[in-house]
């Protein structure tokens, strides 16, 4: 009979160890801290492009202030829909954010989301970029004007690309069109790094992009860059001339922060506000930035994010209810 009760005893053991090893629901919610566990944030992106560049430099930065590692996972698609709706579907638990841009504030104003950034809960904004038109270094407009006057030549010929339909930079372009007066094939790629590609390869003749993302090519000088959409000349491209200055009133920015989904605990998202806001501080951060000619001082905190969303829901209503963005 011992012996029985002693076999019951030992079989029981690892059962037992494994359950004593276990963390209590309860004990958890109570007692620890977070993150207890990774962080997946959410790339709406292709890798190569702005926003993709800007999430692996901040979870490089910010794993000094936090526990626990930030990963970084590209769900693109839909011009960033598929990678936003992923993360307001997700548990409001911190444990998955979004890398979110322009689009999410976009989309919806083009019947291409039902979402809207009030159904994400802002972070922080850690860069804008403007927009700019770029050509081939070889190409035979060397001014925005020469440019002007060859689409004006041949109205709807010239091939703009973009970082795909209803993306911050097809907006660009499309704005730049109507303000210019000029007409374009504008091309939808899946993100700007391959649209930055097929101009390379002289499958199209000008992009829509950031600064950003063009300058290691311009740095090269494999690209130019014709104008910037911004209200000064850009830090890094002074020799650039603004939209404004050669008299076509257009001003687009990206801006790239983090978000999580709605209704995230206030005492999770105090930990990640801190995390980001210390984050942007380290010198890895601005080093990475200001190689690849980011901005660095575009940082803004939940409120003010917050802020700039809600303007740019009004601008792009506005914007897509005027405009062929669908050209």
């Amino acid at each position: 009979m011992i012996h029985r009760q002693r076999r019951l005893m030992l079989g029981l053991l690892p059962a037992l160890f494994a359950l004593l090893a276990a963390p209590s629901p309860a004990f958890a919610a109570e007692d620890g801290d977070f993150p207890q566990r990774s962080i997946e944030l959410v790339v709406p992106w292709q890798a190569g492009g702005g926003a993709d560049v800007v999430a692996r430099a901040f979870s490089s930065a910010v794993a000094k202030h936090l526990p626990q590692p930030v990963v970084v996972v590209n769900k693109p698609g839909a011009s960033g829909a598929i990678g936003i709706g992923d993360v307001i579907r997700a548990q409001p638990d911190g444990y998955r954010l979004v890398l979110a841009t322009s689009e999410l504030v976009i989309l919806r104003h083009l019947g291409m989301a039902k979402f809207s950034y009030t159904d994400l809960a802002p972070v922080a904004g850690l860069n804008s970029d403007p927009a700019a038109i770029v050509v081939r270094a070889d190409d035979p407009a060397r001014t925005l004007e020469d440019f002007l006057a060859k689409a004006r030549a041949q109205p709807g010929v010239l091939s703009i690309g973009n970082a795909g339909v209803g993306s911050t930079w097809h907006m660009a372009a499309a704005a730049f069109a109507a303000a210019s007066g000029t007409r374009y094939n504008e091309i939808p790629f899946p993100g700007g790094a391959p649209a930055l590609l097929a101009l390379l390869g002289g499958h199209i003749d000008a992009v829509s992009v950031s600064t950003a993302e063009a300058s290691t090519y311009v740095d090269a000088g494999k690209l130019r860059i014709l104008a910037v959409m911004a209200d000064k000349r850009e830090r890094g491209f002074e020799s650039v001339p603004t939209l404004k200055e050669l008299g076509i009133d257009v001003s687009v920015e990206m801006w790239r922060g983090l978000a999580a989904p709605k209704n995230t605990p206030a005492s999770v998202m105090a930990v990640l506000r801190v995390a980001a806001a210390k984050a942007v501080k380290e010198p890895a951060w601005l080093d990475t930035l200001a190689k690849l000619r980011f901005r660095t001082d575009s940082y803004a905190d939940a409120a003010t994010l917050e802020a700039v969303m809600a303007k740019e829901d009004v601008f792009y209503g506005k914007l897509a209810g005027r405009l062929d963005v669908n050209n």
